[in-house]
């Protein structure tokens, strides 16, 4: 099989999975024992880095499926701080252009897509051992932003243009990219650590969503090892 070539999430292969930093991948480890066949990268802040760092990568091990993963924040009513988002879509909120009439996306730009689909089996599989481990889980879209939510009127608009949004994290869109464009299925989980929404950084539990993400990935050994 040629380098970078997709197979199937249940064929042989190596699993890569992509974080922001450093503490996001430790967490992960320490939840994955530092076992094979997982591949964790800390690939770097923001959807530029996150695929050009996750597309090297494929260009040099073939794997049988890719995971965005690491900390967020939770549109409130809909994921709270301290559970699990699992992504069913990675959008890519801020990438269109602005207008006197509003927020024109991508899409209605004619210029591509702003949303990749996560692979619908591995994303379910994933969902219901979260759940049956007793660990708080919600699925929905992640949104991919370059410059994370600080306002209210900003989290209501994103809110707004995608309505069943769960979180928004830097890299899944990013990763995501770099997946499909290799063939290989792609997943994305974040840990919300905050509410979308005004910046107070006395709120946010930065600790406890690394703490959560151990958790994911002692998981997401047992269901992709």
């Amino acid at each position: 099989m040629s380098q970078g070539a997709g197979v199937s999430v249940d064929g042989v292969g190596d699993v890569l999975i992509v974080t922001a930093v450093e503490v996001e991948r430790n967490a992960l480890l320490r939840g994955l024992r530092d076992e094979s066949p997982f591949d964790v990268l800390a690939g770097g802040v923001g959807p530029a880095a996150a695929a050009a760092s996750a597309a090297v990568r494929m260009t040099r091990r073939s794997y049988r499926l890719v995971i965005c993963a690491g900390i967020g924040g939770g549109f409130p009513g809909r994921a709270e701080v301290g559970s699990l988002v699992v992504a069913d879509e990675a959008v890519a909120a801020d990438l269109g252009a602005e207008t006197p009439e509003g927020f024109l996306t991508l899409d209605e730009l004619g210029f591509g897509s702003t949303r990749i689909r996560t692979d619908e089996g591995s994303s379910a599989r994933l969902a219901k051992a979260l759940q049956e481990a007793g660990l708080p889980v919600v699925v929905g879209p992640v949104l991919t932003v370059s410059s994370v939510t600080g306002t209210a009127a900003t989290a209501e608009e994103r809110a707004r243009r995608v309505p069943a949004a769960a979180a928004e994290a830097m890299e899944g869109y990013g990763v995501g990219v770099a997946a499909q464009n290799a063939g290989v299925p792609f997943l994305e989980i974040r840990a919300v650590s905050n509410p979308v929404g005004p910046r107070d950084r006395g709120a946010w539990k930065i600790g406890e969503a690394l703490e959560r993400l151990t958790e994911a990935g002692t998981i997401i050994r047992e269901v992709f090892g």
